[in-house]
């Protein structure tokens, strides 16, 4: 089984270029940190590919198991594994995720 939960999770993210694994979607987020990581996202103009976790419970433990993580929300950009809400408030707090977004042309320099 893990490996079809592994298999769906590398096809989101080889084709999408942001994906959050998140509590609730992007419209209406579930928990506190799945908030704050779409409020940030939203700032940074980004467009991106919502997975909420409560609706699939093999998801739920699977991202987790995927990354050796043990907590939701998780990013990815372009396939990489950025981290959960309190990495993306500190790298967003001093320019390391704009820069990160721009790096990987997810954004604009402009924006």
């Amino acid at each position: 089984m893990q490996n079809v939960i592994f298999e769906r999770i590398e096809k989101d993210i080889k084709e999408n270029d942001v994906v959050l694994y998140m509590k609730g979607s992007a419209a209406f987020p579930q928990c506190g940190f799945s908030a704050v990581v779409v409020q940030i996202l939203s700032q940074l103009g980004a467009t991106f590919k919502d997975v909420n976790v409560l609706e699939d419970r093999e998801i739920w433990q699977g991202i987790k198991d995927y990354t050796d993580w043990p907590t939701i929300p998780q990013l990815y950009v372009k396939g990489e594994f950025v981290g959960g809400a309190d990495i993306m408030r500190e790298m967003y707090a001093n320019g390391e995720l704009q820069q990160l977004f721009v790096d990987k042309g997810v954004i604009d320099a402009a924006a």
